[in-house]
């Protein structure tokens, strides 16, 4: 058994470590207690947070505002009364994005949570990524779509004007075959480019999308770091209720297909209503379902005819082009599956994604 000595030079040696570990970790970390007091920080939180040594030993309500993020001392209580870890995307005063994880911090003695240590990761590159990411899949697919489908017009009325020109007496028009022929092969090559312009979606590999085993979790959260600043905005609330999650399909076309939901969900809120976008899965015949409601304005029955159509807009006053929900329905279509809706104007939306199976996913 340790003498009081041997006791009071084994506390001096754990603090020590303790002091140590803070003043040399590169992890922005807090240590607040169930008071709600800063008890400790690490160095690189002084510089992310504004803080200063000043700042140990106060109320945590005196620093809140050094996080953008109102409800930091909710959050920190939340998880003081319940002992359960929470993860959360915030926004500093830099404009910098961090994934920020507040753990218990569980007292053997008196089996209680005695306060919470809550770490900082730097998530800025990565939202920017895939921000990025999206606008750049999103241009894609929207050119070689538009392509695809706008050019079919004028080249079948100048197939039409060629046939009518073959018709016509050539008397008096010693040149005309060869005109005839010149734009006879200009439509050929036009329709050769326009082929080759289009394949390319898919035999280029810097575009070519692989189809692959996904965790619905991994690409929900993806969606999640990537709206995180709509949502920080807003003060939007994002769920996820997965019952079903390995699916086959390519991460990025499944990626777009889930941001335009959501990032829909967030643009189309109702005013005056704080938006609350819930997405669950479940397995039901051939199909994974993932459905996406929401509490914005919602669609009337006319309009739900036609959103589905490239250019479509629910509204001319939220910024927009009108291809997302299109491009989610040939992606969608492409792969075997479907999507449908099911809204009431005033209360809210419900899009229901249906993802065909293949075998290794059942």
């Amino acid at each position: 058994m340790q003498s009081k000595n041997e006791q009071i030079s084994t506390l001096i040696e754990l603090n020590d470590e303790l002091e140590n570990y803070f003043r040399n970790t590169i992890i922005p970390q807090l240590f607040v207690d169930a008071q709600l007091i800063l008890r400790k920080f690490t160095p690189p939180a002084m510089r992310q947070f504004n803080l200063k040594n000043e700042h140990t030993g106060q109320p945590l309500v005196n620093v809140k505002e050094n996080f953008r993020f109102p409800t930091i001392i909710d959050n920190i209580q939340q998880v003081i009364d319940s002992s359960e870890i929470l993860e959360k995307e915030i926004q500093t005063t830099d404009l910098r994005w961090y994934q920020m994880n507040i753990l218990p911090y569980f007292v053997q003695k008196g089996k209680k949570t005695n306060g919470v240590i809550i770490t900082f990761i730097d998530i800025t590159a990565r939202i920017k990524d895939l921000k990025e990411q999206e606008k750049l899949i999103a241009e894609h697919e929207l050119l070689l779509d538009t392509i695809a489908h706008d050019i079919k017009n004028p080249i079948t009325s100048l197939g039409l004007t060629i046939e009518l020109l073959k018709k016509l007496p050539e008397k008096g028009m010693a040149k005309f075959p060869v005109l005839l022929s010149n734009v006879e092969n200009s439509l050929i090559k036009m329709k050769d480019i326009i082929s080759d312009l289009v394949q390319s979606r898919w035999q280029d590999k810097r575009y070519q999308a692989h189809e692959e085993m996904l965790d619905l979790q991994n690409i929900l959260e993806d969606v999640r770091l990537t709206v995180a600043p709509q949502l920080n905005e807003s003060h939007g609330v994002l769920k996820f209720e997965i019952g079903a999650s390995e699916i086959t399909f390519a991460r990025r076309k499944l990626r777009s297909v889930f941001y335009n939901l959501v990032s829909n969900g967030l643009k189309y809120s109702a005013p005056g209503r704080t938006p609350q976008i819930i997405i669950k899965s479940f397995l039901e015949k051939d199909y994974m379902v993932i459905t996406v409601s929401d509490n914005g304005i919602g669609i009337d029955k006319q309009q739900q005819l036609s959103i589905f159509d490239k250019y479509h807009r629910v509204s001319n006053e939220i910024e927009g082009n009108g291809v997302g929900l299109y491009l989610v329905k040939q992606i969608l279509e492409t792969a075997g599956g479907k999507i449908t809706v099911n809204s009431k104007l005033g209360e809210g939306s419900v899009f229901s994604v249906f993802l065909k199976l293949n075998e290794a996913s059942v």
